[in-house]
Protein backbone atom coordinates (compact mmCIF):
# COMPACT_ATOMS: atom_id res chain seq x y z
CA UNK A 1 0.00 0.00 0.00
CA UNK A 2 1.05 3.59 -0.57
CA UNK A 3 1.08 6.28 2.07
CA UNK A 4 -2.01 8.47 1.90
CA UNK A 5 -2.62 11.94 3.15
CA UNK A 6 -3.97 12.16 6.66
CA UNK A 7 -6.14 15.23 6.77
CA UNK A 8 -8.33 17.30 4.47
CA UNK A 9 -5.96 20.28 4.45
CA UNK A 10 -3.24 18.17 2.84
CA UNK A 11 -5.55 17.55 -0.13
CA UNK A 12 -5.68 21.24 -1.06
CA UNK A 13 -3.29 22.17 -3.83
CA UNK A 14 -1.23 25.33 -3.42
CA UNK A 15 -2.83 28.01 -5.59
CA UNK A 16 0.59 28.93 -6.93
CA UNK A 17 0.31 25.83 -9.14
CA UNK A 18 -2.88 27.13 -10.73
CA UNK A 19 -1.49 30.63 -11.25
CA UNK A 20 1.79 29.34 -12.68
CA UNK A 21 -0.06 27.10 -15.13
CA UNK A 22 -2.47 29.86 -16.10
CA UNK A 23 0.24 32.51 -16.62
CA UNK A 24 2.37 30.13 -18.71
CA UNK A 25 -0.58 29.36 -20.95
CA UNK A 26 -1.65 32.97 -21.44
CA UNK A 27 1.92 34.08 -22.08
CA UNK A 28 2.29 31.39 -24.71
CA UNK A 29 -0.98 32.39 -26.40
CA UNK A 30 0.12 36.01 -26.45
CA UNK A 31 3.78 35.63 -27.38
CA UNK A 32 3.35 32.79 -29.89
CA UNK A 33 0.29 34.53 -31.42
CA UNK A 34 -1.78 31.36 -31.36
CA UNK A 35 -4.86 33.60 -31.31
CA UNK A 36 -4.16 34.51 -34.94
CA UNK A 37 -6.31 31.86 -36.57
CA UNK A 38 -5.67 31.03 -40.24
CA UNK A 39 -8.17 32.55 -42.67
CA UNK A 40 -8.26 29.28 -44.64
CA UNK A 41 -11.80 28.26 -45.63
CA UNK A 42 -13.39 31.32 -44.01
CA UNK A 43 -11.87 30.80 -40.54
CA UNK A 44 -13.04 27.19 -40.31
CA UNK A 45 -10.12 26.31 -38.02
CA UNK A 46 -11.52 28.91 -35.59
CA UNK A 47 -13.61 26.35 -33.74
CA UNK A 48 -14.50 24.19 -36.74
CA UNK A 49 -18.17 23.12 -36.52
CA UNK A 50 -18.53 24.75 -33.10
CA UNK A 51 -17.26 28.06 -34.43
CA UNK A 52 -19.70 27.95 -37.33
CA UNK A 53 -22.60 27.25 -34.94
CA UNK A 54 -21.50 30.07 -32.62
CA UNK A 55 -21.47 32.44 -35.60
CA UNK A 56 -24.97 31.33 -36.58
CA UNK A 57 -26.22 31.90 -33.04
CA UNK A 58 -24.84 35.43 -32.92
CA UNK A 59 -26.06 36.36 -36.41
CA UNK A 60 -29.63 35.24 -35.78
CA UNK A 61 -29.74 31.84 -37.50
CA UNK A 62 -30.02 29.87 -34.28
CA UNK A 63 -28.16 26.66 -33.47
CA UNK A 64 -27.40 25.89 -37.11
CA UNK A 65 -24.98 25.88 -40.05
CA UNK A 66 -22.06 23.71 -38.81
CA UNK A 67 -20.14 23.62 -42.08
CA UNK A 68 -20.57 26.14 -44.90
CA UNK A 69 -23.44 28.38 -45.92
CA UNK A 70 -26.88 28.33 -44.31
CA UNK A 71 -27.85 24.68 -44.08
CA UNK A 72 -30.45 24.78 -41.30
CA UNK A 73 -30.66 23.53 -37.70
CA UNK A 74 -28.08 21.09 -36.38
CA UNK A 75 -27.35 18.72 -33.54
CA UNK A 76 -23.92 17.83 -34.90
CA UNK A 77 -22.11 18.72 -31.68
CA UNK A 78 -23.29 19.16 -28.06
CA UNK A 79 -24.21 22.73 -27.12
CA UNK A 80 -22.07 23.68 -24.12
CA UNK A 81 -18.91 24.89 -25.85
CA UNK A 82 -20.66 26.48 -28.88
CA UNK A 83 -22.80 28.50 -26.46
CA UNK A 84 -19.65 29.63 -24.64
CA UNK A 85 -18.12 30.64 -27.98
CA UNK A 86 -21.28 32.49 -28.98
CA UNK A 87 -21.09 34.54 -25.80
CA UNK A 88 -17.51 35.51 -26.59
CA UNK A 89 -18.41 36.34 -30.21
CA UNK A 90 -21.25 38.55 -28.99
CA UNK A 91 -18.90 40.53 -26.73
CA UNK A 92 -15.66 40.60 -28.70
CA UNK A 93 -16.55 40.05 -32.35
CA UNK A 94 -17.17 37.10 -34.67
CA UNK A 95 -13.95 35.34 -35.64
CA UNK A 96 -11.92 38.30 -34.34
CA UNK A 97 -8.38 37.97 -32.99
CA UNK A 98 -9.59 39.34 -29.64
CA UNK A 99 -12.31 36.67 -29.46
CA UNK A 100 -9.71 33.98 -30.17
CA UNK A 101 -7.47 35.34 -27.41
CA UNK A 102 -10.37 35.43 -24.94
CA UNK A 103 -11.53 31.89 -25.78
CA UNK A 104 -8.03 30.46 -25.51
CA UNK A 105 -7.59 32.29 -22.19
CA UNK A 106 -10.83 30.72 -20.94
CA UNK A 107 -9.46 27.35 -22.09
CA UNK A 108 -6.35 28.16 -20.04
CA UNK A 109 -8.47 28.71 -16.93
CA UNK A 110 -10.01 25.26 -17.40
CA UNK A 111 -6.64 23.64 -18.07
CA UNK A 112 -4.84 25.31 -15.16
CA UNK A 113 -7.73 24.48 -12.79
CA UNK A 114 -7.32 20.82 -13.73
CA UNK A 115 -3.93 20.91 -11.98
CA UNK A 116 -5.76 21.53 -8.67
CA UNK A 117 -7.87 18.41 -9.21
CA UNK A 118 -4.80 16.42 -10.28
CA UNK A 119 -3.19 17.37 -6.97
CA UNK A 120 -6.17 16.25 -4.89
CA UNK A 121 -6.57 12.94 -6.72
CA UNK A 122 -2.90 12.13 -6.20
CA UNK A 123 -2.87 13.36 -2.59
CA UNK A 124 -5.86 11.24 -1.65
CA UNK A 125 -4.75 8.09 -3.45
CA UNK A 126 -0.94 8.28 -3.07
CA UNK A 127 0.95 10.92 -1.10
CA UNK A 128 1.89 14.58 -1.14
CA UNK A 129 5.08 14.00 -3.10
CA UNK A 130 3.22 12.36 -6.00
CA UNK A 131 0.58 15.08 -5.76
CA UNK A 132 3.07 17.95 -6.03
CA UNK A 133 4.97 16.44 -8.95
CA UNK A 134 1.78 15.47 -10.80
CA UNK A 135 0.19 18.90 -10.40
CA UNK A 136 3.33 20.73 -11.53
CA UNK A 137 3.70 18.33 -14.45
CA UNK A 138 0.18 19.17 -15.56
CA UNK A 139 0.69 22.88 -15.02
CA UNK A 140 3.92 23.19 -17.00
CA UNK A 141 4.40 20.22 -19.33
CA UNK A 142 3.89 21.36 -22.96
CA UNK A 143 1.81 18.32 -23.97
CA UNK A 144 -0.64 19.03 -21.13
CA UNK A 145 -1.26 22.62 -22.19
CA UNK A 146 -1.32 22.22 -25.99
CA UNK A 147 -5.08 21.91 -26.34
CA UNK A 148 -5.71 24.97 -24.18
CA UNK A 149 -3.43 27.25 -26.18
CA UNK A 150 -3.86 25.94 -29.73
CA UNK A 151 -7.34 24.42 -30.06
CA UNK A 152 -10.67 26.22 -29.93
CA UNK A 153 -12.65 23.13 -28.95
CA UNK A 154 -14.02 21.52 -25.80
CA UNK A 155 -11.05 19.37 -24.66
CA UNK A 156 -9.83 21.56 -21.79
CA UNK A 157 -13.35 22.06 -20.48
CA UNK A 158 -14.15 18.35 -20.64
CA UNK A 159 -10.88 17.32 -18.98
CA UNK A 160 -11.51 19.75 -16.11
CA UNK A 161 -15.09 18.56 -15.58
CA UNK A 162 -14.05 14.90 -15.64
CA UNK A 163 -11.20 15.50 -13.17
CA UNK A 164 -13.64 17.34 -10.92
CA UNK A 165 -16.03 14.37 -11.00
CA UNK A 166 -13.20 12.04 -9.98
CA UNK A 167 -12.28 14.32 -7.07
CA UNK A 168 -15.91 14.41 -5.99
CA UNK A 169 -16.15 10.60 -6.15
CA UNK A 170 -13.05 10.28 -3.95
CA UNK A 171 -14.50 12.73 -1.43
CA UNK A 172 -17.79 10.81 -1.36
CA UNK A 173 -15.89 7.61 -0.58
CA UNK A 174 -13.62 9.42 1.97
CA UNK A 175 -10.55 8.15 0.13
CA UNK A 176 -7.40 9.24 1.94
CA UNK A 177 -9.22 10.22 5.13
CA UNK A 178 -8.12 8.78 8.48
CA UNK A 179 -11.71 7.85 9.15
CA UNK A 180 -14.85 7.89 7.06
CA UNK A 181 -16.32 11.38 6.84
CA UNK A 182 -19.73 11.38 8.53
CA UNK A 183 -21.51 13.31 5.78
CA UNK A 184 -19.38 12.18 2.85
CA UNK A 185 -22.37 11.35 0.65
CA UNK A 186 -24.46 14.39 1.43
CA UNK A 187 -27.38 15.48 -0.72
CA UNK A 188 -25.35 18.51 -1.80
CA UNK A 189 -22.52 16.34 -3.12
CA UNK A 190 -24.88 14.05 -4.98
CA UNK A 191 -26.60 17.03 -6.60
CA UNK A 192 -23.20 18.36 -7.66
CA UNK A 193 -22.40 14.89 -9.05
CA UNK A 194 -25.53 15.00 -11.21
CA UNK A 195 -24.82 18.56 -12.34
CA UNK A 196 -21.22 17.81 -13.33
CA UNK A 197 -22.25 14.77 -15.36
CA UNK A 198 -24.95 16.86 -17.04
CA UNK A 199 -22.32 19.40 -18.08
CA UNK A 200 -20.01 16.62 -19.27
CA UNK A 201 -22.84 15.21 -21.39
CA UNK A 202 -23.38 18.63 -22.96
CA UNK A 203 -19.65 18.96 -23.62
CA UNK A 204 -18.53 15.48 -24.71
CA UNK A 205 -21.09 12.72 -24.41
CA UNK A 206 -18.66 9.86 -25.07
CA UNK A 207 -17.59 10.02 -21.42
CA UNK A 208 -21.06 8.93 -20.31
CA UNK A 209 -20.06 5.27 -20.61
CA UNK A 210 -18.18 5.81 -17.35
CA UNK A 211 -21.12 7.38 -15.47
CA UNK A 212 -22.79 4.12 -14.26
CA UNK A 213 -19.46 2.71 -13.03
CA UNK A 214 -18.65 5.92 -11.17
CA UNK A 215 -22.09 6.10 -9.57
CA UNK A 216 -22.10 2.44 -8.49
CA UNK A 217 -18.55 2.77 -7.10
CA UNK A 218 -19.69 5.65 -4.89
CA UNK A 219 -22.76 3.74 -3.72
CA UNK A 220 -20.64 0.72 -2.76
CA UNK A 221 -19.08 2.88 -0.05
CA UNK A 222 -22.38 4.23 1.27
CA UNK A 223 -23.20 3.63 4.94
CA UNK A 224 -26.22 3.54 5.29
CA UNK A 225 -27.19 2.72 1.72
CA UNK A 226 -30.83 3.89 1.52
CA UNK A 227 -30.22 7.66 1.92
CA UNK A 228 -27.47 7.51 -0.69
CA UNK A 229 -29.75 5.73 -3.16
CA UNK A 230 -32.34 8.45 -2.61
CA UNK A 231 -29.69 11.11 -3.19
CA UNK A 232 -28.46 9.27 -6.29
CA UNK A 233 -32.00 9.44 -7.69
CA UNK A 234 -32.00 13.19 -7.04
CA UNK A 235 -28.66 13.41 -8.86
CA UNK A 236 -30.25 11.62 -11.80
CA UNK A 237 -33.08 14.15 -11.83
CA UNK A 238 -30.55 17.01 -11.91
CA UNK A 239 -28.66 15.27 -14.71
CA UNK A 240 -31.75 14.87 -16.88
CA UNK A 241 -32.96 18.37 -16.00
CA UNK A 242 -29.78 19.79 -17.52
CA UNK A 243 -30.25 17.70 -20.67
CA UNK A 244 -33.99 18.36 -20.99
CA UNK A 245 -33.83 21.80 -22.69
CA UNK A 246 -31.45 20.47 -25.33
CA UNK A 247 -33.55 17.36 -25.94
CA UNK A 248 -36.67 19.52 -26.24
CA UNK A 249 -34.95 21.88 -28.64
CA UNK A 250 -33.94 18.94 -30.84
CA UNK A 251 -37.50 17.63 -30.83
CA UNK A 252 -38.83 21.04 -31.83
CA UNK A 253 -36.20 21.45 -34.56
CA UNK A 254 -36.20 17.92 -36.03
CA UNK A 255 -39.32 16.17 -34.65
CA UNK A 256 -37.18 13.20 -33.63
CA UNK A 257 -35.61 12.16 -30.36
CA UNK A 258 -31.94 13.22 -30.27
CA UNK A 259 -30.66 13.03 -26.68
CA UNK A 260 -27.34 14.81 -27.23
CA UNK A 261 -25.90 14.70 -30.76
CA UNK A 262 -27.15 13.33 -34.06
CA UNK A 263 -24.21 12.79 -36.41
CA UNK A 264 -23.27 9.15 -35.76
CA UNK A 265 -24.33 7.80 -39.16
CA UNK A 266 -22.34 10.45 -41.04
CA UNK A 267 -19.26 9.91 -38.88
CA UNK A 268 -19.45 6.15 -39.36
CA UNK A 269 -19.61 6.47 -43.14
CA UNK A 270 -16.80 9.04 -43.27
CA UNK A 271 -14.45 7.12 -40.97
CA UNK A 272 -15.30 3.50 -41.82
CA UNK A 273 -16.88 3.58 -45.28
CA UNK A 274 -15.27 3.24 -48.74
CA UNK A 275 -11.66 4.41 -48.77
CA UNK A 276 -11.54 4.88 -45.00
CA UNK A 277 -8.27 4.48 -43.14
CA UNK A 278 -9.44 4.81 -39.54
CA UNK A 279 -9.22 8.56 -39.00
CA UNK A 280 -10.26 11.78 -40.77
CA UNK A 281 -7.85 14.51 -41.85
CA UNK A 282 -10.64 16.80 -43.03
CA UNK A 283 -14.22 17.68 -42.12
CA UNK A 284 -16.93 15.08 -42.52
CA UNK A 285 -18.53 17.23 -45.24
CA UNK A 286 -16.72 19.15 -48.01
CA UNK A 287 -16.27 22.80 -47.07
CA UNK A 288 -17.44 24.04 -50.47
CA UNK A 289 -20.96 25.42 -50.63
CA UNK A 290 -21.65 24.20 -54.17
CA UNK A 291 -20.15 20.73 -53.63
CA UNK A 292 -22.77 18.03 -54.45
CA UNK A 293 -22.40 16.39 -51.04
CA UNK A 294 -22.84 19.68 -49.20
CA UNK A 295 -25.86 20.49 -51.36
CA UNK A 296 -27.35 17.07 -50.57
CA UNK A 297 -26.86 17.70 -46.84
CA UNK A 298 -28.65 21.04 -47.18
CA UNK A 299 -31.47 19.65 -49.32
CA UNK A 300 -32.19 16.64 -47.14
CA UNK A 301 -31.68 18.33 -43.80
CA UNK A 302 -29.31 17.00 -41.18
CA UNK A 303 -31.48 14.22 -39.76
CA UNK A 304 -32.33 12.62 -43.10
CA UNK A 305 -28.79 13.07 -44.40
CA UNK A 306 -27.27 11.39 -41.34
CA UNK A 307 -29.84 8.60 -41.57
CA UNK A 308 -28.95 7.90 -45.19
CA UNK A 309 -25.24 7.98 -44.45
CA UNK A 310 -25.81 5.56 -41.60
CA UNK A 311 -27.67 3.14 -43.87
CA UNK A 312 -24.79 3.27 -46.36
CA UNK A 313 -22.26 2.78 -43.58
CA UNK A 314 -24.03 -0.29 -42.19
CA UNK A 315 -24.37 -1.83 -45.65
CA UNK A 316 -20.69 -1.26 -46.39
CA UNK A 317 -19.53 -2.62 -43.04
CA UNK A 318 -21.75 -5.69 -43.38
CA UNK A 319 -20.04 -6.44 -46.70
CA UNK A 320 -16.53 -5.57 -45.46
CA UNK A 321 -16.35 -6.97 -41.92
CA UNK A 322 -12.62 -7.64 -42.11
CA UNK A 323 -11.96 -4.04 -43.17
CA UNK A 324 -13.96 -2.71 -40.20
CA UNK A 325 -12.16 -5.06 -37.81
CA UNK A 326 -8.75 -3.98 -39.08
CA UNK A 327 -9.41 -0.24 -38.98
CA UNK A 328 -10.92 -0.61 -35.49
CA UNK A 329 -7.63 -2.21 -34.40
CA UNK A 330 -5.88 0.64 -36.17
CA UNK A 331 -7.92 3.18 -34.21
CA UNK A 332 -7.02 1.38 -30.98
CA UNK A 333 -3.38 1.83 -31.96
CA UNK A 334 -3.94 5.48 -32.91
CA UNK A 335 -5.66 6.25 -29.60
CA UNK A 336 -2.69 5.13 -27.54
CA UNK A 337 0.27 5.62 -29.91
CA UNK A 338 -0.88 8.76 -31.80
CA UNK A 339 -2.72 9.60 -34.98
CA UNK A 340 -0.26 10.52 -37.74
CA UNK A 341 -0.17 14.12 -38.92
CA UNK A 342 -0.46 15.17 -42.58
CA UNK A 343 2.54 14.47 -44.79
CA UNK A 344 3.88 18.03 -44.73
CA UNK A 345 5.36 17.43 -41.27
CA UNK A 346 9.02 16.36 -41.30
CA UNK A 347 9.75 12.74 -40.48
CA UNK A 348 11.91 13.72 -37.50
CA UNK A 349 9.27 16.02 -36.03
CA UNK A 350 6.60 13.37 -36.55
CA UNK A 351 8.74 10.72 -34.85
CA UNK A 352 9.36 13.00 -31.86
CA UNK A 353 5.68 13.83 -31.52
CA UNK A 354 4.58 10.19 -31.68
CA UNK A 355 7.34 9.12 -29.27
CA UNK A 356 6.23 11.71 -26.69
CA UNK A 357 2.57 10.75 -27.05
CA UNK A 358 3.23 7.00 -26.92
CA UNK A 359 5.67 7.29 -24.00
CA UNK A 360 2.99 8.83 -21.80
CA UNK A 361 0.50 6.12 -22.78
CA UNK A 362 3.02 3.46 -21.75
CA UNK A 363 4.01 5.11 -18.47
CA UNK A 364 0.38 5.87 -17.67
CA UNK A 365 -0.73 2.27 -18.24
CA UNK A 366 2.23 0.88 -16.30
CA UNK A 367 1.48 3.29 -13.45
CA UNK A 368 -2.14 2.13 -13.44
CA UNK A 369 -1.02 -1.52 -13.41
CA UNK A 370 1.29 -0.79 -10.47
CA UNK A 371 -1.56 1.00 -8.68
CA UNK A 372 -3.81 -2.03 -9.14
CA UNK A 373 -1.04 -4.34 -7.93
CA UNK A 374 -0.45 -2.21 -4.83
CA UNK A 375 -4.18 -1.85 -4.19
CA UNK A 376 -4.11 1.91 -4.34
CA UNK A 377 -7.49 3.38 -3.31
CA UNK A 378 -9.78 3.93 -6.32
CA UNK A 379 -7.34 2.23 -8.71
CA UNK A 380 -10.12 0.03 -10.07
CA UNK A 381 -12.31 3.07 -10.66
CA UNK A 382 -9.51 4.67 -12.67
CA UNK A 383 -8.94 1.41 -14.50
CA UNK A 384 -12.54 1.42 -15.69
CA UNK A 385 -12.01 4.96 -16.98
CA UNK A 386 -9.09 3.68 -19.08
CA UNK A 387 -11.30 0.90 -20.43
CA UNK A 388 -14.52 2.81 -21.12
CA UNK A 389 -13.55 6.32 -22.23
CA UNK A 390 -11.80 5.18 -25.45
CA UNK A 391 -14.38 2.55 -26.51
CA UNK A 392 -16.47 4.76 -28.78
CA UNK A 393 -13.39 6.04 -30.56
CA UNK A 394 -12.14 2.53 -31.34
CA UNK A 395 -15.27 1.85 -33.38
CA UNK A 396 -16.10 5.27 -34.86
CA UNK A 397 -13.14 7.59 -35.35
CA UNK A 398 -9.77 8.46 -33.81
CA UNK A 399 -7.93 11.67 -33.04
CA UNK A 400 -5.10 12.53 -30.66
CA UNK A 401 -7.26 15.01 -28.75
CA UNK A 402 -9.71 12.28 -27.72
CA UNK A 403 -7.25 11.02 -25.10
CA UNK A 404 -7.16 14.36 -23.29
CA UNK A 405 -9.81 13.63 -20.60
CA UNK A 406 -7.64 10.70 -19.46
CA UNK A 407 -4.41 12.67 -19.47
CA UNK A 408 -4.75 14.06 -15.92
CA UNK A 409 -4.80 10.44 -14.69
CA UNK A 410 -1.96 9.54 -17.07
CA UNK A 411 0.13 12.32 -15.51
CA UNK A 412 -0.54 10.98 -12.00
CA UNK A 413 0.19 7.36 -12.93
CA UNK A 414 3.39 8.34 -14.74
CA UNK A 415 4.68 10.24 -11.72
CA UNK A 416 3.72 7.38 -9.40
CA UNK A 417 5.53 4.90 -11.64
CA UNK A 418 8.80 6.82 -11.52
CA UNK A 419 8.44 7.77 -7.85
CA UNK A 420 8.05 4.06 -7.04
CA UNK A 421 11.24 3.07 -8.85
CA UNK A 422 13.97 1.70 -6.59
CA UNK A 423 17.59 1.12 -7.59
CA UNK A 424 18.70 -2.50 -7.59
CA UNK A 425 21.06 -3.56 -4.84
CA UNK A 426 24.36 -4.81 -6.08
CA UNK A 427 25.15 -8.34 -5.11
CA UNK A 428 28.35 -8.81 -3.14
Amino acid sequence: MTDTATNSRSFRAPWVIFWAGFVVRVLYITVAHTYRIRLFQDHFQFGWEMGRIARALVTGYGYADPFVGHTGPTAWVPPLYPLLMAGVFKLFGIYSALSAWVILTINSVFSAATALFVYEIAARCYNRRVAVWSAWLWALYPAALQYAVHWIWEMSLTAMLFSWVLVLALRMRSVGEDSREENAQSTRRWLLFGALWGLIALSNATLLLFLPVCGVWILLGARPLVPSIRNAVLAGIVFFALLAPWIWRNWEAFHVFIPIRGNLGAEMYASSGPGSNGFPFIATLPLVERDPETMRYKALGEVQYVKEQGVKARAYLAAHREHYFLISLKRFYFYWVSVPHPVEHSALAEFGRELSYCFLSITGCLGLALSLKNRVPAAWLFGWAFVLLPVTYYFVTANARFRHPLEPLIAIFSVYLFQSARPRRRSI
